[in-house]
């Protein structure tokens, strides 16, 4: 008799105890599940099966970090692509309020990203990613001894800037402004990847450009930090643009560049958090 009373109850203690696992399961479960997608490894957790192409108008420095987030993105999900039009933000931006058709834009200024929004070609508020500052590159080994600003000034050095127009080269010329300094270069290039190219091809001493596209150029250049830059620095903006053809996924690969893995690329870039 006392047997039989044992049993069952030895049974009951077996089934509350699974019950209460499966409750904590299932809490732990909704608890992820909560989570945002910026907050997300993926940033994509909440995202239904995505397909076909996204098409992503990116600032010409964010060309080694984004390619590297694109491929990250088509392993995650099978079947979709990431078509990547990188350049000079102001020209991506005209193209963009053209009709060019992109589902994301990601500037190097918010003055460049405002010429989108303006024409209401957004869908919804851009987002500052990261932060960008600059650097000179020279050709390797410095021979000129460049190691200030003021050093660009000297007489016979050929020096190349991004064109005004262009993010990278307004923050030259407000470092420049700032600094009471005059600066007469070789040419205006169209977008910072231009103007680096100058310098790796020693068409050019020296260029001002971003640090980010120092650190990918590796031995090709040699970068000399200023102080002047700390006061130029440019916020990246990204957004959906309002007639995305590929919203969902779009949406999805904005998530994962502001996702903590996303950030980690961007900062071993040498982007600065926003």
């Amino acid at each position: 008799m006392t047997r039989s009373v044992r049993r069952p109850r030895r049974l009951l203690q077996l089934a509350g105890a699974g019950a209460v696992a499966v409750m904590a399961l299932s809490a732990c479960s909704s608890s992820s599940d909560s989570t945002g997608p910026a907050d997300s490894p993926s940033g994509t957790s909440a995202s239904p099966k995505l397909s076909g192409t996204v098409t992503v108008f990116a600032a010409a420095s964010l060309k080694e970090s984004f390619t590297a987030l694109g491929k990250e993105f088509e392993k995650r999900h099978q079947g979709t692509k990431v078509s990547f039009n990188f350049g000079g933000s102001d020209t991506l931006a005209a193209n963009i309020t053209s009709g060019a058709p992109a589902d994301v834009f990601a500037a190097a200024s918010p003055r460049t990203m405002a010429v989108v929004t303006d024409k209401q070609d957004t869908a919804g508020t851009p987002v500052t990613f990261v932060r960008n500052q600059l650097e000179i590159a020279t050709v390797p080994g410095n021979p000129h001894k460049v190691s200030s600003l003021k050093d660009l000034t000297k007489a016979g050095l050929k020096v190349v800037l991004c064109d005004r127009t262009v993010p990278c080269g307004a923050a030259a010329q407000k470092a420049l402004d700032a600094s009471k300094l005059k600066l007469t270069p070789v040419s205006y290039e169209q977008d910072v990847k231009g103007a680096l190219t100058k310098v790796e091809l020693k068409e050019a001493d020296a260029a001002v450009v971003y640090r980010t596209d120092v650190k990918a150029a590796g031995d090709k250049v040699e970068g000399v930090e200023f102080p002047e830059s700390a006061g130029a620095v440019n916020d990246y903006p990204i957004a959906l643009l309002k007639n995305a053809p590929n919203a969902e996924a779009a949406k999805a690969f904005i998530a994962l560049v502001r996702s903590a893995e996303g950030q980690k690329v961007l900062d071993e870039a040498g982007f600065l958090k926003p």
